[in-house]
Parts: C-alpha cells; sequence; structure tokens
C-alpha cells in the first residue's frame, strides 16, 4: 500500500512451498507413517476418497498436506487451519488435539457398514476384563454393568465432540483456490513471526500480532460462500501483509547495518539468519534505537543531526489522511491515490500560510493521540464545507502538502487504496455508500462500519512504521497559532 512496493525477501517465498521447509527429514517420516496406515493419493482417487493428512504445526495454526501416491512432495496444502489471534494455552492445546494422527479404525463385518475406533475397541476389551474382575470381588451387577456400556460410548464418541469444540476457535480453508491464496499469505506471515521470535524490538512483534489478525480475517472471507464479493476485503488485506513484510524486511535490515561495527573484536553465537540475513551471518545484541532529530526515518539519515526547533509543537500525534489525483513515483510502481501527513506538516512554511496552521488547529482539537482525521471528517465538522471559508483553503493547502511530499521534504505514508476505500474516506463519518453489482443484480451498501474498518486498517500499516520513530514533518516549522483566551 506505500508508494514503493517492494519484493518480499527471498527467504519468506520458500516459506510453506513444500511441507516442513525448515526440517525436510520430518516429512519422510510423516509420509512412511501415512503409507502404513492410511490412504495416499494417486490417479485412483476419487471426490469421495479421503486421503490421510500429515499436519504440520505452526504458531499460527497448521497445514494439513496430503501424500502423493508417486513419491513427490505436494506443492499446495489440502487444509489450511489459522488459530484465534487471541488464543490462550488451552486453545493451543485444542488445536494440537485436532491435528493429532487420524484415529485407526476396524471395520465391523464384511458385510456390515460402519466401523469402530481402535481405541474404542481397546476400551471394550478393557472395561470386560475390569467389569469381570470387579463383580468377582463383589461390586453389584448394577453398578460394573452400565459402567462397562458406557465406556466404550464414550470412547467412540467423545473425540467427535472435543472436536467441535475446539474448532471454534479456529478457521479451516480447504479447496485449491482458497488454500492457495492462503498459503501465500501464510509464508509471509510465518516470516513476520520468525523475525519477532528472534528479537525483542516491539515493532516486529506487533507486525507479528498485525499479521495474525490479518491471517485471521483472510480465513473468514475465504469461508463465504461468494468469495467474488470479498475480493476487495481480500486484496486489501494481502496487500497490508505484504507492506507489514517489506517493513519486517527493512527493519531487519537496518539493524543489521546499525550493528555491524559492534562486532568488531567481539565473539558472538551463531544462530539462523531471519529475513534478509545472508546464510552464516552473525546477529548482535541490537543496540536500543536513538532518534535522529529532524531527519526522515524513510529518507535515511541526513550527513549530520539537525536542531530541534526552538518552539515546541504539540499535536498529539494526529494525522491529516487526504484523497488526491493518482499518480505513479516511478515505472512499474503502484497507483498513489491517497497520503497520510502528521498534523505538524501543516504548519510548514511551504504550505500555504496560514490556511495551514488554522487548519493544524482545527484538526488537532479534541482528538486522542494517534488518531487518523479524514480531510473529509473535517469538512463533515465544518457544517458539510460551509466553514471552510473561515479556516482555510483545504484545495491549496493539500496540493502544497503533497509537493512537500513529492519532493522529500516531509515524511508521509503513501496509500493505493481500492476504489470503494477511498470513496469512503472521501465521505462524511456518518454518510453511506451504494454500489450496484451487475453479476448479482444487487445494491451493496457501505456505511460508518466499512469506513472505519478501512481506518482501522490504515492504522495497522502506519503503527508499526512509527513505533520506532515519529512521521518527520519537515524542518522550519512555524509555530501554532496562539489562542485567544
Amino acid at each position: 500500500m506505500t508508494d514503493t512496493r517492494r519484493t518480499p525477501p527471498p527467504t519468506t517465498a520458500e516459506q510453506h512451498r513444500r511441507p516442513f521447509t525448515l526440517d525436510p527429514g520430518r516429512w519422510e517420516t510423516e509420509r512412511s507413517r501415512a503409507l502404513r496406515t492410511g490412504h495416499v493419493r494417486d490417479h485412483t482417487c476419487t471426490a469421495e476418497c479421503e486421503p490421510v493428512l500429515v499436519y504440520e504445526r505452526t504458531r499460527w495454526g497448521w497445514l494439513a498436506w496430503t501424500v502423493p501416491g508417486d513419491g513427490t512432495e505436494p506443492d499446495q496444502p489440502h487444509q489450511i487451519g489459522v488459530l484465534t489471534p487471541t488464543a490462550s494455552r488451552m486453545q493451543r492445546l485444542a488445536m494440537r488435539w485436532l491435528t493429532r494422527h487420524p484415529a485407526q479404525r476396524l471395520a465391523l463385518a464384511p458385510t456390515t457398514p460402519g466401523s469402530l475406533r481402535l481405541s474404542a475397541a481397546a476400551v471394550v476389551l478393557i472395561s470386560l476384563l475390569a467389569g469381570l474382575f470387579a463383580m468377582g470381588h463383589g461390586v453389584p451387577v448394577d453398578v460394573v454393568l452400565p459402567a462397562m456400556l458406557l465406556a466404550p460410548v464414550l470412547a467412540e464418541h467423545l473425540p467427535g465432540q472435543l472436536d467441535a469444540r475446539a474448532r471454534e476457535h479456529v478457521r479451516s480453508v480447504e479447496g485449491d483456490g482458497a488454500c492457495r491464496y492462503l498459503q501465500r499469505l501464510a509464508a509471509l506471515h510465518t516470516f513476520l513471526v520468525q523475525a519477532a521470535a528472534g528479537s525483542d524490538r516491539y515493532e516486529l512483534h506487533r507486525s507479528a500480532e498485525i499479521g495474525q489478525h490479518t491471517l485471521w480475517d483472510v480465513a473468514g472471507l475465504l469461508q463465504t460462500p461468494d468469495t467474488r464479493s470479498a475480493s476487495a476485503e481480500l486484496i486489501a488485506r494481502e496487500r497490508l501483509m505484504v507492506q507489514l513484510a517489506d517493513q519486517v524486511a527493512q527493519t531487519l535490515k537496518r539493524t543489521h547495518i546499525e550493528d555491524g561495527p559492534a562486532d568488531t573484536g567481539q565473539s558472538h553465537a551463531r544462530e539462523r539468519p531471519l529475513g534478509p540475513y545472508p546464510p552464516g551471518s552473525e546477529q548482535t545484541t541490537r543496540p536500543t534505537p536513538h532518534r535522529m532529530h529532524g531527519t526522515s526515518p524513510l529518507k535515511g539519515h541526513h550527513s549530520m543531526t539537525q536542531p530541534e526547533p526552538d518552539h515546541a509543537v504539540c499535536t498529539a500525534d494526529v494525522y491529516l489522511l487526504f484523497a488526491h489525483e493518482p499518480y505513479y513515483p516511478g515505472p512499474g510502481a503502484q497507483e498513489i491515490n491517497t497520503t497520510l501527513v502528521t498534523a505538524a506538516s501543516l504548519l510548514h512554511p511551504r504550505v500555504r500560510q496560514p490556511d495551514g496552521a488554522q487548519i493544524h488547529e482545527r484538526l488537532i482539537q479534541g482528538r486522542r493521540p494517534g488518531e487518523i482525521i479524514p480531510l473529509a471528517t473535517l469538512t463533515h465538522e465544518l457544517n458539510g464545507g460551509a466553514g471552510w471559508p473561515a479556516v482555510g483553503d483545504w484545495e491549496s493547502v493539500t496540493a502544497d502538502l503533497l509537493q512537500l511530499v513529492r519532493v522529500g521534504e516531509c515524511d508521509a505514508l503513501s496509500l493505493g487504496l481500492p476504489e470503494i476505500a477511498r470513496v469512503l474516506i472521501c465521505t462524511g463519518p456518518h454518510s453511506h455508500v451504494r454500489t450496484y453489482d451487475a453479476a448479482a443484480n444487487q445494491f451493496i451498501a457501505y456505511g460508518p462500519t466499512e469506513r472505519a474498518a478501512v481506518l482501522a486498517e490504515v492504522e495497522m500499516v502506519l503503527a508499526p512504521l512509527v513505533a520506532e520513530q515519529a512521521l518527520w514533518p519537515g524542518d522550519g516549522l512555524l509555530p501554532p497559532p496562539t489562542r485567544q483566551p
């Protein structure tokens, strides 16, 4: 969703393209077990076949692979399960229960349909022996007999009930198209999880947390009967996941560069590199990140630090979000049609003044820290736009802000929002938008709930970025206007 859409690091693409990427020997073990105990997938399979599944557990859920009969490795999971983002320890244990080895079953008789769990058959034998032993020692028959009958019934049916309870905390996806799509996002999320596991940096752990929520949402969308109606949301979440992976890769790269000089004369234990680290590289203890005043974390460090402005500009980290005419930063780049800047950028001397300062004052009044305010929200608050002449020329101000962003004189989050998302942020907080779906021959309504979801998604993209360093508003900012008592 940013103006520079980078390709995720090479290690990301390799995740989950084959079973047990990090432990190839595990696949051979599981394959041998499947050949002994279950039905493998081959040319004789029909739609009614239930081939044995090999479960690969992950920190976020699982991938279930079939075993091809020709000895090759599968390249696509048969099923993908995603665990709820707020999973407790018991819910994680429930996931392990769901991904246990399948129960072996015994046919009742050649002419009798149905089968019995091997464990239930064992319980029948044990309960029979235990019952005979108990009755031989004087335990009443009316006590022993119900227990003997109940134990096999529980052994046969209780696992199914436990399965149903455990599935309440996971979302599983099947089908070639859905699994292929979710497999791609799962590879990106696994990269985020591995990066967070090897670091104590907040932005890496926050990215993994957002990735888990995104994967959970995608699994829910893929369960809808008509995924075409959810295609816009699926694309938006894939963009978010790619953005997170890109940011994490850049963070790891910067950390590796910053830690490089500290390795001189010191010995460190080698560990498996994450993300863009080359094989065999050494990781060091990461220093506390330092902030370069007046410089842009998106542009890189300047040759010298710049002093803080003499006046304090308190914007409570409020952000202005506005749509504009689309542009392309470079050949092959993604379209940029929406921009987010920190409120302090309105005080830049190259922004039309005093209009920028007056809009800044209006923007920050009564906001919570970190709040993203679309320009359309200000229009709504100004009596539908009737109050703009008394505040300032918003068109000139936003044009100046966009020019600052494009020449690199302030930081921004440059977005390529889908059409519906862009329309929603261009309307008021209580407005509704209706679109016509020709394929379904029906109107689809979007309102405040969908608008809030768009803003929440933008906030999730912004959060890991500003966790490391705040957006740079530019240099030489003007003092905010003094309020009259």
